[in-house]
């Protein structure tokens, strides 16, 4: 006669396990070594252009993780499941970097004249100046006039101070409600759990907008003639892609430890790798589409973008970043046994934020006269490992703060008792 095996209970320390702290030590080594580098590059070649464009990557990436890890908790408030229950705190965590990456922001916008056509050349008069100097295609002076309304330096603050103000509202509102609801010891979890569907289903709609709003701004309008509108999507479902790895790295690792060793237990961990699976499909169907809807209609102020990325080199990079971003996660997160392995799925997680950080690459650096259709190396290209490398790092120690300053696990969640559940056994 056989007994099942007892449930597992949970520590007493819920904290997250001392090695965070060396995490950060060490995050904060490599941010410090990447931003030396990152000035002597500038230095070396003389020139500044690189590395603000590199920031661009950097912000892109540490805002993915940050306003995505926000988006992605508020879909598990409102989907529920036991997956919410492994990744709220380490969610919750990233959407607190919000001060990081406004202060990232307002670097980028300090320096928009230096970025953005439409913003140093904001005038017809000045536009058709630059056409006749080289510096801009004629077609941009119409687009320049007839975008102005929106594509303005007051419009670029205005309405980046209101969408992190707006933001950061929904993460003190999330945050704050989750520790009431385990405060609460009443039995109260269904009201609490209302209550966060009504604040996450409403604020994934506010998001979706101010997010396509500002990636607009930020990078589709780096080239002035060029627009889609599938070009929001593509980043949300891309944030979802890279917090997913990044929520995979973290509680893989923090199971090494309480209270993460007691309560990931491998079917959960298998279900996390099909969510990630799910995102690179979906990844790879959105960008797709808005290719071969661009291809196909041939017009010459859309199809240019892709012509930009096309020659002079940079079908190199595309085939790339197809096979880094799509092919090789999908081959890898077909396994049922990578999925299940932990060191092998934590690979896997990490090959997938460097692939997200090469599509930005190839995102941002041709829409630039001296890149467009002309691939080239040069140390200015290197900016793009040492200016994200360094940006991403102090977000990562910013990231171990917040996670060392709350318990690890939601108490008051209905899923807990099934998740202490020991696993079935297999004949």
């Amino acid at each position: 006669m056989t007994h099942a095996p007892h449930a597992k209970t949970l520590p007493a320390d819920l904290s997250a396990p001392a090695f965070v702290n060396t995490w950060r030590a060490r995050a904060l080594m490599v941010a410090v070594l990447f931003s030396v580098t990152a000035v002597v590059l500038a230095i070396a070649e003389k020139s500044w252009d690189h590395f603000f464009r590199a920031w661009i990557v950097g912000l892109m990436l540490t805002f993915g993780f940050t306003c995505g890890g926000m988006a992605l908790l508020m879909v598990q408030h409102v989907s529920g499941g036991k997956w919410g229950l492994l990744l709220r705190r380490p969610l919750e965590a990233m959407s607190r970097c919000l001060p990081l990456v406004f202060a990232y922001w307002v670097v980028l916008a300090a320096m928009v004249k230096s970025l953005y056509q439409w913003a140093a050349f904001p005038t017809e008069e000045l536009a058709k100046a630059a056409v006749v100097a080289g510096k801009l295609p004629e077609a941009a002076v119409h687009a320049i006039v007839w975008k102005a309304p929106m594509l303005n330096v007051q419009a670029f603050w205005g309405s980046g101070i209101l969408c992190f103000a707006i933001w950061g509202f929904y993460t003190w509102r999330l945050n704050s409600l989750s520790l009431q609801r385990d405060a609460d010891k009443q039995g109260n979890t269904p009201i609490w759990i209302k209550r966060m569907e009504n604040l996450s289903g409403f604020g994934l709609v506010v998001y979706a907008l101010t997010m396509t709003a500002m990636v607009i701004y930020w990078v589709m309008s780096l080239d002035v003639t060029w627009s889609s509108s599938v070009y929001g999507l593509l980043f949300l479902v891309g944030q979802g892609y890279q917090t997913l790895a990044l929520s995979l790295i973290t509680v893989i690792s923090l199971s090494k430890a309480e209270p993460f060793k007691t309560v990931l237990r491998t079917t959960e961990q298998h279900d996390l790798g099909k969510f990630t699976f799910a995102f690179v499909m979906l990844n790879i169907y959105l960008a797709f589409s808005q290719f071969l809807i661009i291809w196909s209609g041939n017009q010459p102020e859309e199809i240019h973008w892709y012509m930009n990325r096309f020659n002079g080199g940079w079908a190199i990079i595309i085939t790339l970043d197809f096979l880094f971003h799509w092919l090789i996660p999908f081959s890898l997160l077909l396994s049922r046994d990578i999925k299940r392995n932990k060191k092998r799925l934590i690979r896997v997680a990490q090959w997938m934020i460097f692939a997200k950080a090469f599509d930005l690459f190839w995102l941002v650096e041709p829409n630039f006269n001296d890149a467009a259709r002309n691939l080239h190396f040069s140390l200015g290209i290197l900016e793009y490992i040492a200016v994200p490398v360094a940006m991403v790092s102090l977000w990562v120690a910013f990231y171990c703060t917040q996670l060392k300053s709350r318990p690890l696990v939601a108490t008051n969640d209905p899923h807990l008792a099934e998740i202490l559940e020991p696993e079935h056994a297999h004949a």
